[in-house]
């Protein structure tokens, strides 16, 4: 019998199989639900609820306590405190669109289980979806690369569509493939705008504008700006032709 269970860590790792060693696929965060197919040793299979997305993840990153959510961090890293004062800051954080149960609202600060966090690294949850995806771009600004990454620690070019995505309350698909069949409205080059996406096989890069574009880039290890121009012609030396380019509509 399937069973939903909760990511009880800021951060948990869903992987290609039942074994630590094996590839990252992505990473889940706190709040986000997980539904368990079956049991595997230290392991559940199952998928992410957000996106259907299959792997393995360690039992003991998940809880079967359930709560409801009714507010998300907006920040990339949101702080704790022990109390609601500044002084009281402690190493504890979430990340961006972790999901989180406020049960006590304050003026600077909002209680969650028995520690505070600041108002303005939350949000309530959004009922009308919002159409500026990249308004928290600048939080990956140099942001190192990882595969599987979905978070301002660590993110490959296809999480970072997916969390920019997932601030507006669209449930994008995790992998590049994927993520260029669900954004359907075509573009041509000499049409391309902010907020459009560039696809190759196996990667996707964001236009920030007609000449520049920014992506999760293996080879710079990190988040970058680019040419548009140029990451077409420096792919294209490596056989990866550009595909398509996608105009996502909200």
């Amino acid at each position: 019998m399937n069973k939903k269970f909760q990511c009880k860590l800021k951060k948990a790792i869903i992987y290609k199989k039942p074994n630590m060693n094996s590839d990252y696929l992505k990473e889940i965060l706190y709040g986000e639900k997980f539904t368990k197919v079956r049991s595997f040793k230290k392991f559940y299979y199952g998928y992410c609820d957000f996106d259907k997305y299959f792997g393995y993840i360690k039992k003991e990153d998940l809880t079967p306590n359930l709560f409801k959510y009714n507010s998300l961090i907006k920040s990339g890293k949101a702080y704790f405190y022990l109390n609601n004062k500044s002084s009281s800051k402690t190493k504890q954080f979430l990340y961006l669109n972790s999901r989180v149960f406020v049960s006590d609202y304050g003026k600077k600060f909002s209680k969650i289980n028995n520690l505070w966090i600041k108002n303005c690294d939350l949000k309530l949850c959004q009922k009308k979806k919002s159409s500026d995806f990249l308004n928290k771009i600048k939080l990956f600004n140099n942001t190192k690369y990882v595969w599987g990454g979905n978070t301002v620690d660590g993110i490959d070019c296809s999480g970072l569509v997916q969390e920019l995505m997932k601030s507006i309350s669209i449930r994008c698909p995790r992998d590049s493939k994927d993520q260029e069949i669900f954004f359907k409205k075509k573009i041509k080059l000499c049409e391309i705008k902010k907020g459009d996406l560039l696809f190759w096989k196996g990667h996707v890069a964001i236009a920030l504008n007609k000449d520049y574009c920014i992506h999760a880039y293996g080879p710079a290890k990190k988040v970058t700006k680019m040419r548009i121009n140029f990451i077409i012609s420096k792919l294209l030396k490596n056989s990866l032709k550009l595909r398509s380019i996608r105009r996502p509509s909200f």
